[in-house]
């Protein structure tokens, strides 16, 4: 089954390629979406996927890169678009 969220992180997540390494395992895991940064300090990002995928997606985002400290995850379901066909960084 397809689905989609909408994921925004807060913590020490920019400027620790944190957009990098999601987009590395989103491309791993087949998932299409986006991720950026936000001016108040948090990464945005929309997923879109299989289930398991997706799910593994907002699990990666609870720890990032290990140069990364996550403090908060918040994870809004979006459901499946169907309009993305890769995954990119958003600048």
């Amino acid at each position: 089954m397809k689905t989609g969220v909408q994921v925004f992180v807060r913590g020490v997540v920019q400027g620790v390629n944190f957009r990098y390494h999601t987009k590395v395992t989103a491309t791993k895991l087949g998932v299409f979406g986006w991720v950026r940064n936000l001016p108040d300090g948090r990464v945005e990002a929309v997923f879109e996927g299989e289930k398991e995928a997706v799910e593994k997606m907002v699990e990666f985002c609870k720890t990032g890169p290990w140069s990364a400290i996550v403090q908060d995850v918040v994870v809004k379901e979006e459901g499946w678009s169907g309009k993305y066909t890769n995954f990119e960084i958003k600048r």
